[in-house]
C-alpha cells in the first residue's frame, strides 16, 4: 500500500507538490513570513485537527479527510440530519478557496461556515443544488475553524468525503506581550524542595494555595520552567510567599544549559512583582541567591508571558478541543443516566471481552463525577475508570469484579485489564482475581477486597498502589504481589512472595515465614497521570507530583499534589491515525492521549519535547511493523509514558521501547521519566519478533509496573520456541534507575539484564520460557540456561527486594538452569528476600543466586528461599 501512495503523489505535477510542501509548512508554522498583500493561498487544513458530528465506522474517521490520501474518506452515520466535520487551522486564516472531494454518498444541500472559536458560525458559502463530484468553491472570510454543513443528503446513506480541502494565507502573529501564562501546566524543576508538599509543580499550576519551597538555608536556590519551545520571554510574574529573596536573577536559556540573565535585583521586596523583561528561551528559571528570611524561597506562582502569547497553547501545539470525541470504544456515563442504561452496556462489554484474551476490541467504561448502583464485571482489554479529581468523586454502590470467568477456576490468565479512581461501596467483598498487567490503582474501597478467584483456584501475582482499602485485603491463593504506597485495614494471605513498600497497615517484615517483605517508604515514586472532568464539564489530564520516601496513598490526606493540563493540549489518537498522523502531532510539540484501539505502525513513533506525556486508556496497543522500533524516547526529563501495550510485529524488532540515548549522562532526578502500566508482548496474538522489549538509557528513569510476556500460549503458529523468538525483556544501561513491580516471564537469554550503576527493584517476578527444546538449546556457553536477572560484572552498586524466579520447562523436564540470578560479588550488590520454584517438578532451578541457595526441583512445588546475598 505504502508503495502505491508513493507513486501516486510522484506522479503529481510539481506545481502540485510545491503547493502541497508550503501548505504543510505554513500548517505547522515553518512557512517563512510574508506580507498578505504578497502571500500565496496555501493548503491551510491538511493534517491539521478535526472533528465529525458522527462517523459510520472506525475505517471512515474525521482524519481520513484531511490526510492527503484520495481513497480514504470521511463518513458521517447514516439517515441522520444536520451533520458536518469541522477542521481546526490553528490560527486565525483568510480563507479563499474551499475543495470538497464527494464520494458517491454527497450533500445536496450544504453551508461551508468559518468560526474564530468553534462556537459562532458565519456561513460563506450555501447551497441546495449540490452536484457531488470534486467541487472548487470561491468564498471570502476568515477564522480559526472551517466546517462544511450538511442539511439535506443525495443518497439514503450519510455524507462522505474523500478530502477536504481550505485554502487561504494564515494570519501574522501578534507582537504584544501576551496576557496568556505559558508557564502554567509546564515541567517545572528546583534546585531542592522543602517537602513533597512544596514541589516545583506546585508553583505553575495555577492554583494559588499552593506553593514551591526550597530547602532551608541553602543558597543559591532556583526554580526552572520549561516552555515546551524556545518563545519569545516579555514578562515574569511573581508572586512570593513570606520566605522570598532579596538578591535574585531570571534567566532565560535555549537548552537548560547556558543560562543569560534578563533581570537581576539586590532589593527585592517580595510579595507581587511583575517584571518587564526581555529574552529568548525555552527555559526560564528565577535564581536566589540572597534569602529575606532563615528559610528558603518560596513562590506561590512564577508566570511567564511571551510575545504573540494571546489564548494559544505556548508549547507549540495547535489546539485541540476541551471535551473532544474519545470515539466509539469509549463509555462515558453520567449519573443522570438510568442505571438499567449503564448496567446494560457494561454487560454488553463485558460479554464481549470476558474470553476475548487475543481480540483485536478495545474498551474504556468512564463515569463522570456521582454516585452509580451497578456491577461492573471486567474482562479483557477493558478499563473502567472514574472521572474525578479524587477517588471519592465516584462512588459505585456495587463491585467491580475479576473472577475466574473462563470456567477453568483459575485466575492464572487474568490479563490486560485495569480499574482506577474510583470508590467502590461493595456487599461484602469486592473482587480483583487478576494475573499480570492488571494494574488497582487510585481505588478507595469501603469494605473487604478479595485478591483470589471464587473457586479458591490458582492466580499468579497482581500490583496495588495509591489506593485504600478499609477493610480487609485477602490474598489466600495469589502466589505472589505487589502493594506501594497504599493503605490496608489489614491484610490476610501468604504463599511464595508478597511485597510491600510505603504501605500503611502492611504486614511486618517475615521472609520467609510467612514470606512477606515490608519496606516502610517507597523511595521514589510517582503517580500516573489520569483524565478527569473539571467543574465546567471539561476534560483535563493531572499529573501527579514526584513523592520520595512515600507512605500511604497521595490523596489520603487531600487532593493529590500536582499540576494538570487541559485536554487542548493533547492529540486524541483514534481509529485512521497512523505513524504519520501521531509523528505530526509530537513534532508540534503535542501531548498524546491514545484511546482504545489495535494501531499498526510503520514508523518510530518519536517523543522528543521533554515533559511529553503519552496516556493510553483500555489498552490502546501498538504494533511495529517491518521491523521498526515502535516508539523512541529521547534523553530529556519528565516524559510520562502510561496506560500503552506494545505487541511486536512478525518482523523483528531490534527494541519496541527505547527511553533515552545510550551513553547518556544527564541528570534527571528532579523530573524523571516514568513507565507505568505499560506492557509488552511478543507472540501469542500474531508470530511477534523483537530482541528486546524495552531498553532504558535515561538516568533516573522510574519503571512502575510493567509486564514483558514472551507468551507461552496462545493463537496457533503464533508460540514457540523458533516462532516468537525474543531475547531480553528489559536491558538497563542507565544509572540511578528504580523499579517498582517488575513482571518479566520466558524470554529466551538474560529476561532482564542490568548494566547501569546504582539500581534498585522492588518486587520481581519471572517464570523462565517453558519451551527450550532440550538442554543444548537451552545453555549460555558452558553455563546451563541463562539467569533471569543479571547485574552486569561492572556494576558495583544494586539493591533488589522481593524477587522470584520459577521454572516450567514443559517440553523436555529435564532441562535445568544454573541460577536465577546472576550478579558481580561486591559489598554494593545486595539482593534480599529470594525465592526459585520449580511448578510440578517440570526442570530445575540449580542455584538460587550465583552459587548460592537450594535447589527449586520436585513434583511439591516448594520454593526455596534466601533471605540475603551476599
Amino acid at each position: 500500500m505504502g508503495t502505491a501512495v508513493l507513486s501516486r503523489r510522484r506522479s503529481r505535477p510539481t506545481s502540485f507538490v510545491v503547493l502541497l510542501v508550503l501548505a504543510l509548512l505554513a500548517s505547522w508554522g515553518l512557512a517563512a513570513t510574508a506580507t498578505p498583500a504578497s502571500a500565496a493561498p496555501v493548503l491551510l487544513s491538511q493534517g491539521r485537527p478535526v472533528t465529525a458530528s458522527s462517523t459510520e465506522n472506525a475505517g471512515t474517521p474525521a482524519s481520513a479527510a484531511v490526510d492527503g490520501v484520495a481513497t480514504t474518506r470521511w463518513a458521517s452515520a447514516q439517515g441522520v440530519d444536520p451533520q458536518w466535520l469541522q477542521v481546526d487551522l490553528g490560527t486565525t486564516a483568510s480563507i479563499s478557496s474551499v475543495t470538497l472531494n464527494w464520494e458517491a454518498a454527497y450533500a445536496r444541500a450544504f453551508s461551508v461556515q468559518t468560526s474564530p472559536d468553534g462556537t459562532t458560525w458565519t456561513s460563506v458559502y450555501s447551497t441546495t443544488t449540490g452536484t457531488g463530484g470534486t467541487q472548487t468553491l470561491a468564498v471570502t472570510g476568515s477564522g480559526r475553524y472551517v466546517r462544511v454543513l450538511g442539511t439535506t443528503r443525495a443518497t439514503g446513506y450519510g455524507y462522505s468525503l474523500y478530502e477536504f480541502q481550505v485554502q487561504g494565507t494564515a494570519g501574522t502573529p501578534t507582537t504584544s506581550c501576551g496576557t496568556a501564562n505559558a508557564a502554567q501546566g509546564r515541567t517545572a524543576t528546583a534546585s531542592s524542595t522543602e517537602n513533597a508538599g512544596t514541589p516545583a509543580s506546585a508553583a505553575v499550576d495555577g492554583v494559588a494555595t499552593t506553593r514551591w519551597a526550597s530547602a532551608p538555608g541553602v543558597d543559591p536556590s532556583w526554580l526552572r520552567v520549561d516552555l515546551g519551545s524556545v518563545q519569545s520571554v516579555c514578562r515574569v510574574d511573581l508572586t512570593w510567599e513570606a520566605a522570598y529573596a532579596t538578591a535574585f536573577s531570571v534567566q532565560v536559556s535555549t537548552d537548560g544549559t547556558t543560562w543569560t540573565s534578563v533581570y537581576s535585583t539586590t532589593t527585592g521586596t517580595g510579595g507581587t512583582q511583575t517584571l518587564a523583561v526581555s529574552g529568548t528561551g525555552r527555559y526560564v528559571r528565577v535564581l536566589g541567591t540572597t534569602r529575606a528570611t532563615p528559610y528558603g524561597y518560596s513562590l506561590w506562582e512564577l508566570g511567564v508571558g511571551t510575545t504573540g502569547g494571546g489564548t494559544t497553547v505556548p508549547a507549540g501545539c495547535p489546539v485541540q478541543s476541551d471535551t473532544p470525541d474519545l470515539g466509539p470504544n469509549v463509555a462515558v456515563f453520567d449519573p443522570s443516566m438510568p442505571a438499567a442504561t449503564i448496567q446494560a452496556r457494561l454487560d454488553s462489554v463485558f460479554e464481549a471481552q470476558k474470553l476475548n484474551q487475543f481480540g483485536t476490541r478495545r474498551d474504556a467504561l468512564l463515569f463522570k463525577p456521582g454516585t452509580y448502583g451497578v456491577e461492573a464485571n471486567i474482562g479483557y482489554y477493558t478499563s473502567i475508570a472514574g472521572l474525578g479529581q479524587n477517588p471519592g468523586d465516584v462512588t459505585i454502590n456495587g463491585h467491580v469484579t475479576v473472577d475466574a470467568f473462563d470456567g477453568t477456576g483459575n485466575a492464572t490468565q487474568n490479563f490486560w485489564r485495569s480499574t482506577e479512581n474510583l470508590a467502590v461501596n461493595p456487599s461484602g467483598s469486592d473482587r480483583w482475581a487478576v494475573a499480570q498487567a492488571a494494574p488497582f490503582r487510585r481505588m478507595d474501597v469501603r469494605g473487604n477486597l478479595d485478591l483470589f478467584p471464587a473457586s479458591y483456584g490458582w492466580a499468579s501475582g497482581g500490583y496495588i498502589a495509591d489506593s485504600k482499602v478499609s477493610g480487609r485485603t485477602e490474598s489466600a491463593s495469589q502466589q505472589q504481589w505487589y502493594t506501594r504506597d497504599s493503605s490496608l485495614g489489614s491484610w490476610s494471605g501468604s504463599n511464595w512472595n508478597m511485597v510491600f513498600s510505603g504501605v500503611i497497615g502492611a504486614p511486618a517484615q517475615s521472609f520467609p515465614n510467612p514470606p512477606m517483605t515490608t519496606l516502610a517508604t517507597t523511595p521514589v515514586s510517582r503517580d500516573v497521570p489520569y483524565l478527569y472532568v473539571d467543574g465546567t464539564g471539561k476534560y483535563r489530564v493531572f499529573l501527579p507530583s514526584l513523592r520520595t520516601n512515600a507512605t500511604g496513598p497521595s490523596w489520603a490526606s487531600g487532593s493529590t499534589p500536582g499540576t494538570s493540563l487541559p485536554m487542548s493540549q493533547f492529540y486524541v489518537v483514534k481509529a485512521g491515525d497512523t505513524s504519520t498522523t501521531i509523528n505530526r502531532a509530537l513534532d508540534a510539540g503535542c501531548n498524546l492521549f491514545v484511546t482504545p484501539g489495535v494501531y499498526h505502525l510503520d514508523q518510530t513513533l518519536r517523543v522528543t519535547k521533554p515533559g511529553t506525556v503519552a496516556l493510553g486508556i483500555g489498552m490502546p496497543t501498538f504494533i511495529p511493523d517491518g521491523g521498526v522500533t515502535a516508539m523512541t524516547v529521547a534523553d530529556v526529563d519528565g516524559v510520562r509514558l502510561k496506560g500503552l501495550l506494545f505487541d511486536a510485529g512478525t518482523t523483528n524488532s531490534p527494541t519496541l521501547l527505547t527511553v533515552g540515548t545510550a551513553g547518556s549522562t544527564a541528570s534527571h532526578a528532579a523530573d524523571p521519566t516514568t513507565i507505568q502500566d505499560v506492557f509488552f508482548r511478543i507472540g501469542g496474538d500474531i508470530a511477534g519478533k523483537a530482541t528486546t522489549s524495552l531498553t532504558v538509557n535515561s538516568n533516573d528513569t522510574i519503571i512502575d509496573h510493567i509486564w514483558a510476556w514472551r507468551a507461552d500460549h496462545g493463537n496457533a503458529g503464533t508460540y514457540g520456541w523458533t516462532v516468537n523468538t525474543a531475547d531480553n525483556g528489559l536491558t538497563v544501561n542507565g544509572n540511578n534507575v528504580l523499579a517498582t513491580g517488575l513482571f518479566v516471564e520466558h524470554y529466551q537469554k538474560y529476561e532482564v539484564l542490568w548494566n547501569g550503576q546504582n539500581g534498585r527493584t522492588i518486587f520481581f517476578q519471572n517464570e523462565m520460557p517453558y519451551d527450550p527444546p532440550n538442554q543444548a538449546a537451552f545453555m549460555n556457553g558452558t553455563s546451563k540456561g541463562w539467569a533471569a536477572y543479571k547485574v552486569a560484572d561492572s556494576v558495583t552498586t544494586h539493591e533488589a527486594w522481593g524477587v522470584g524466579s520459577y521454572c516450567f520447562f514443559n517440553i523436555d523436564p529435564t532441562i535445568s538452569a544454573d541460577r536465577a540470578f546472576e550478579v558481580p560479588v561486591t559489598p554494593g550488590v545486595r539482593f534480599h528476600d529470594l525465592l526459585t520454584v520449580s511448578l510440578g517438578g517440570n526442570g530445575t532451578i540449580n542455584r538460587v543466586i550465583n552459587n548460592t541457595g537450594g535447589p527449586a526441583t520436585g513434583t511439591a512445588t516448594v520454593p526455596s528461599f534466601l533471605v540475603s546475598f551476599p
